[in-house]
């Protein structure tokens, strides 16, 4: 069976020549090298060391730590040497992802394929990849990937601390295991980025919306209808907000809770209904195309939302819409229902995702100094919070710090499309697209920034400040 191959990014493979790196390779060799038992006591001296180092001001701190890490070794360590061992032949269920969301933004090509013919999920998974490798010195202990949980960005954001991560490695390694089976890359080869993706990004994300449905579920007695919690991702284009869903979306399928996913776009109006609001509108080149406020069937929008939180029993089900951005030479049209994926009840959570949720209308005189063709926009605006908001109880923030990163996000998919063969639009059409969001989002950002989205509860608010290379990072 071939080896899926990592992919390499701008910072290098782990296997870097760097000294640190060298030495912590140099670790990850020596537990390969020795037998379970062995490595127990490994990773309790290692580990032990490392709060010795960390903790030691606090003794009492340390004990509790201490003893949930030994508490959790037993059942990690069998799972990471069997995970190791054992070749995998578990299969990926399916999964309802909208082909109205952009592909992977930070694997290359070859490792996640939008299918346009396929119904459903809109996905062509390939084969999975479980392979013990040839060199041992490239498998990362587990006493390593602890220490890497705990460097994340998110921790205190989503509220988990190095003993919670300790009780739960076991979780841990089985996410990461099953997300790289998702994303089809080989568990025992992971580069920096792509551990950081899972263990710094996905996974914690995940727990904090566990968090999350937990809370929402405790607030409804015994024997009475629990409706599915709905998580809004407001997010700009580009940034990997699609791809995150879909990680989220199937990390609670194999948890064993129903799960369905939206996304604005699958209630853009339909090609008849775009071309008589562009007739509505000579000259406003915001709505000219699909996109922005005004674009959108609110109607269907409180339809579809409202029948999905009430999924809440076995036998419901219901269809998901879905838009096809290829029809119409690329201005777009609604897909036809016959290729809409079906949901079942009782639903858990429904992922809700869009580049302008959350956003609030603004004095006319504020995006006027931005676009007066904004006014318009805005106007429109005022519409979309009983539509899509309020439906909305707990919510995901992903921070960008400049707009015009949205740009080169959208050139570098674009650019990666034409060179596998794809059409893809030329760099001048990139330039023309994103020209009709900047105004939105230079008028609207500041605000979901410093507020919060429209209607939102900072309780149930995670705000995630991303960099150019869509990795989380701390502010």
């Amino acid at each position: 069976m071939p080896i899926a191959q990592p992919n390499r990014f701008a910072f290098g493979s782990f296997s870097s020549s760097s000294s640190t790196e060298r030495e912590t390779l140099k670790n990850m060799a020596a537990l390969t090298t020795l037998t379970p038992c062995q490595a127990t006591s490994h990773f309790n001296i290692r580990i032990s060391h490392y709060y010795n180092q960390k903790q030691n001001q606090n003794q009492n701190v340390y004990i509790n730590q201490t003893k949930s890490i030994h508490k959790a070794k037993s059942s990690l360590l069998s799972f990471a040497f069997s995970s190791l061992c054992a070749k995998s032949t578990s299969i990926i269920p399916s999964t309802h992802f909208s082909t109205s969301g952009s592909s992977s933004s930070w694997l290359q090509d070859n490792t996640m394929n939008l299918d346009a013919s396929s119904s459903g999920s809109g996905l062509r998974e390939g084969p999975i990849y479980s392979v013990f490798p040839a060199k041992p010195a490239e498998v990362s202990s587990v006493q390593d990937l602890y220490e890497f949980i705990c460097s994340g960005p998110l921790m205190d954001k989503v509220g988990l601390t190095a003993e919670k991560v300790a009780e739960s490695i076991d979780k841990w390694l089985f996410y990461g295991s099953k997300l790289c089976r998702l994303f089809q890359l080989n568990e025992l080869y992971l580069t920096v980025p792509e551990k950081a993706r899972f263990y710094h990004y996905y996974i914690p994300v995940f727990l904090w919306c566990e968090d999350q449905i937990s809370e929402h579920r405790s607030k409804f007695k015994d024997g009475e209808e629990i409706p599915p919690l709905v998580i809004g991702f407001s997010a700009p284009q580009g940034c990997g907000k699609t791809t995150l869903v879909f990680a989220l979306d199937y990390l609670f399928r194999i948890t064993n809770r129903k799960s369905a996913t939206l996304s604005i776009d699958d209630f853009y109006l339909t090609a008849e209904g775009q071309a008589k609001l562009r007739e509505e509108n000579p000259g406003n080149a915001l709505l000219e195309l699909r996109g922005n406020a005004g674009s959108h069937d609110l109607p269907f929008s409180v339809e579809t939302l409202t029948a999905l939180t009430k999924l809440t029993k076995e036998g419901r089900r219901m269809k998901l819409p879905r838009y096809d951005k290829s029809a119409y030479r690329g201005k777009g049209d609604r897909a036809d229902p016959s290729v809409w994926p079906e949901v079942e009840g009782p639903l858990t959570v429904i992922l809700y995702e869009g580049w302008m949720l959350g956003f609030k209308p603004l004095p006319a005189e504020v995006v006027k100094a931005v676009d007066p063709q904004l006014e318009t926009v805005n106007k429109n605006l005022e519409a979309y919070y009983d539509a899509w908001d309020k439906f909305i109880k707990a919510w995901i923030v992903i921070k960008i710090q400049d707009p015009s990163c949205v740009y080169r996000w959208r050139l570098q998919a674009e650019v990666a499309m034409r060179e596998a063969g794809k059409p893809g639009m030329s760099d001048e059409e990139v330039e023309d697209f994103v020209s009709r969001y900047l105004p939105a989002y230079k008028a609207y950002l500041p605000t979901l920034y410093s507020e919060g989205p429209n209607g939102s509860d900072p309780n149930h608010l995670l705000v995630i400040e991303i960099d150019e290379g869509r990795n989380p990072i701390l502010f």
